[in-house]
């Protein structure tokens, strides 16, 4: 079976490094143990790096460790530049970035899902792959 491609959201991102025994901790985990391959944007990461600090008191990384971490996550994750466009069916324009890069590793990556725990994508979840971390794990834990 070949191994799953997935989209992590910020929010994915952030929730299984802060807090590493909830579902998106695991699906981090996953990935770690090459369960799961994934695909990010810059946008994705810079998000990431720009939030983190504000988690600080979770997960105990400095702003060095931060920097390395999202060095780290783009070397070892597929980065992708998002499409571009607008889809006018996305209630909240911030997410429109992560939209694109879904759209775009579907079409460059063959990626089998966004996992994220935003409304307003999942709110496109009857049209796209787009999964929230439960619905993920429910489907797919026993990686």
């Amino acid at each position: 079976m070949p191994t799953l491609r997935v989209v992590l959201d910020t929010n994915v991102l952030l929730s299984g490094i802060a807090y590493p025994a909830s579902v998106p901790g695991k699906i981090l985990g996953a990935w770690r143990h090459g369960a799961l391959d994934v695909v990010l944007s810059a946008f994705i990461l810079d998000e990431l790096q720009r939030v983190l600090p504000h988690l600080a008191h979770r997960h105990g990384l400095s702003a060095t460790e931060i920097e390395d971490l999202v060095d780290i996550l783009s070397i070892q994750t597929e980065m992708i530049e998002p499409a571009s466009g607008a889809d006018p069916a996305l209630t909240d324009l911030d997410g429109q970035p992560v939209l694109g890069t879904l759209i775009a590793a579907l079409e460059q990556s063959h990626a089998d899902a966004l996992i994220t725990g935003d409304k307003a994508l999942l709110a496109l979840a009857d049209r796209d792959p787009i999964r929230t971390p439960a619905e993920f794990w429910a489907a797919h834990g026993g990686l």
